[in-house]
């Protein structure tokens, strides 16, 4: 059994060390989804130097367990 991360920037952190390949690709983009995914996705741009943006979406949540999503809808392209 692997360790437990302890919060969202050290996973970030470490998720950025696995995505070097990707730092400074000028076609490259970090992108995060509110709330949880934002300190994540946040490390990993400043980390591999690469512009972030933010995609706000609805959850679709499953009837009797709201914490549970089966989907989410964007707008956009």
């Amino acid at each position: 059994m692997s360790a437990r991360i302890p919060d969202r920037i050290t996973a970030g952190q470490l998720l950025a060390k696995k995505l070097t390949a990707y730092a400074n690709l000028p076609q490259a983009m970090v992108l995060a989804l509110p709330r949880g995914g934002v300190p994540v996705a946040g490390e990993i741009a400043r980390a591999l130097h690469l512009p972030l943006d933010i995609c706000v979406v609805r959850k679709l949540g499953v009837p009797d367990r709201p914490e549970l999503a089966m989907g989410a809808i964007a707008l956009g392209r």
